[in-house]
């Protein structure tokens, strides 16, 4: 049984006696040095041991789930991952598209930092010698490896980030045959011939671009390791025992592709919700007074074979959307439940931290639109869980109202690993919220995206065509509600290539700034606010009947997330 130093400090000075006893006493204290650090540490949470990290990342989950207060979604293994370590009630990410999203987390610095704010800019190509939170592991003792998507695809850092390879021996069911993720045969022609006519129609960058998709969803009678999620699943454990065999530390990324688009899971997973209630969204136009290039048109879903390419979204089918999207979210529970029960069959658990964390939100037609890529409340916001092995007993099961980011997870996994951070990183651990949630904390966090309403749902600028195809009618909708409202404001220039909206989020307030972000110095051209006290779903901008309020919260924008810290002096371990 750990004794504390304090008993041990009290009770050597109780002895009085011989010279053996003041050695005694001296050797009493020489060990209590070691036994206090090791106190110290266990007391924010960090083992003794250098701790294994299970990195769980989910794609496109906004919190819609049980832990955070969803009355249909069925997500029991999140929710007693949740009941036993502490959730993030206001953790927001950096930016509510993939590739930006994920690059800062795995950096640990900001889009603009690092020069990656939309889907097809490679971190390593424009920042060659930074260090990705793996690379940093692996320099210090850890074995690293990923399964699915941790960072985008196609930008892995595959040769200086990870240290081996996934798992591919017998012990894994084989691949199954899938295309983009479908397993049913209509399926899988409809994407073919599809992508097949779009290619021959606009050029071979089409379906990068969004065009040329499948259905929205599927859900084959199959069981979970026929898609991708599931077979992932099964990889990262046999990669898990295999590396239990070794002495070193290890870092395992399991990246879910669920709940993003496809939506494609068994069936069963789908019957979960036959009986359920399911509400739509009463808000289904955007904020009052707001910023019209602040919502896109939906592009992202609209490029799916059954949906509509102009015009609204029937209440049936938002309804199978919504039920399509919440069925993957529970396929992607269930899978997460496997992991982590093989952690605990495996004897890992105990010398594990958890750090479970989506990279941006989703509109489920909230604010009239379907899709991420806005600066809102409902793309930004994320679900964040962590469970360490020494969390004290009262705090498990907590959540805190602090506000972070998902950038300071990387900073919190050193200091929970005992290593160093790298000087490059721009986010704050917060181990110290594992031992008092309830301390005060970052005074606002960070987002942006630049113009949704002018730009490819990969955030990407207007590429050259694509006026010409079925997106064509929705760009030319929401440039003509643009124009109306800048007046003479409008620059095509300005709002297609260089227009970031940049997204404060406080206590109290959602403040989004309109600015060209090649020139630091250049005026706001527009500007958002939103009282989450009285309007938490953001649909009335305020900014224009409070300029003493703006006046107030522009200085401490400009002050930028190092102004908006937690102060050093107030963190309380």
């Amino acid at each position: 049984m750990a004794i504390p130093c304090s008993l041990l400090v009290r009770n050597s000075f109780k002895n009085k006696g011989n010279g053996m006893k003041i050695l005694s006493m001296f050797l009493l204290m020489g060990s209590m040095v070691i036994g206090c650090k090791t106190e110290k540490e266990n007391s924010v949470g960090r083992p003794v041991k250098k701790p294994n990290i299970l990195f769980i990342a989910i794609d496109d989950l906004r919190p819609e789930i049980g832990a955070y207060g969803s009355e249909v979604a069925i997500t029991p293994y999140i929710d007693a991952l949740a009941a036993d370590g502490l959730l993030f009630n206001n953790a927001y990410c950096q930016e509510a598209i993939c590739s930006p999203s994920r690059a800062s987390v795995m950096t640990g610095a900001r889009p603009e930092t690092i020069k990656v704010i939309e889907n097809f800019s490679y971190f390593r190509d424009l920042n060659p010698d930074i260090i990705t939170l793996p690379q940093h592991l692996k320099a210090n003792g850890y074995e690293t490896v990923y399964t699915g998507k941790i960072f985008h695809p196609g930008y892995t850092d595959e040769e200086l980030s990870w240290s081996r390879k996934a798992y591919s021996g017998p012990n894994v069911t084989p691949r199954p045959n899938r295309v983009r993720g479908y397993v049913l045969p209509e399926n899988q022609e409809m994407f073919r011939k599809n992508q097949k006519e779009v290619i021959a129609k606009y050029g071979k960058n089409a379906p990068r671009n969004g065009l040329g998709k499948g259905p929205a969803y599927e859900f084959a009678d199959a069981p979970d390791h026929t898609y991708e999620d599931g077979h992932n699943t099964e990889i990262a454990i046999a990669t898990m025992k295999e590396m239990a065999k070794n002495d070193k530390p290890f870092f395992l990324g399991l990246g879910f592709l669920k709940p993003h688009l496809e939506w494609i899971a068994p069936k069963k997973y789908w019957d979960l919700y036959e009986d359920k209630d399911l509400q739509m969204t009463e808000q289904n136009e955007g904020p009052k007074n707001g910023a019209t290039m602040g919502l896109h048109a939906s592009f992202e879903l609209r490029a799916r074979a059954d949906i509509p390419n102009y015009g609204d979204i029937d209440d049936e089918q938002a309804k199978n959307l919504k039920r399509a999207y919440l069925a993957t979210v529970s396929y992607v529970d269930a899978q997460i439940g496997k992991m982590l029960n093989a952690l605990d069959e495996a004897g890992l658990k105990e010398n594990t931290v958890i750090m479970l964390w989506s990279d941006h939100g989703w509109h489920l037609g909230d604010m009239g639109i379907w899709g991420k890529a806005t600066n809102y409340e409902i793309a930004t916001r994320v679900p964040l869980i962590i469970w360490t092995p020494n969390m004290a007993k009262e705090n498990r099961g907590k959540s805190t109202d602090a506000l972070v980011e998902l950038v300071d997870m990387y900073p919190t996994l050193c200091e929970l690993a005992g290593i160093s951070k790298p000087a490059t990183l721009e986010g704050q651990s917060f181990t110290p919220l594992l031992s008092n949630p309830e301390q005060e904390w970052k005074t606002a966090v960070f987002s942006q995206f630049p113009t949704p309403a002018l730009r490819e749902w990969a955030a990407n600028p207007l590429s050259k065509g694509m006026r010409e195809t079925s997106f064509g009618p929705l760009i030319e909708e929401v440039e003509t509600r643009i124009k109306k409202q800048q007046g003479e404001k409008w620059d095509r220039d300005l709002f297609e290539n260089r227009l970031m909206g940049y997204s404060m989020r406080t206590k109290n307030y959602r403040f989004i700034v309109w600015k060209d972000y090649t020139d630091k110095n250049a005026e706001p051209v527009f500007i958002e606010l939103y009282d989450h006290a009285k309007d938490p779903a953001e649909t009335i901008n305020i900014a224009k009947d409070n300029p003493e309020l703006v006046k107030e919260l522009l200085l401490q924008f400009n002050k930028g997330w190092k102004g908006n810290m937690a102060p050093k002096d107030d963190v309380r371990l």
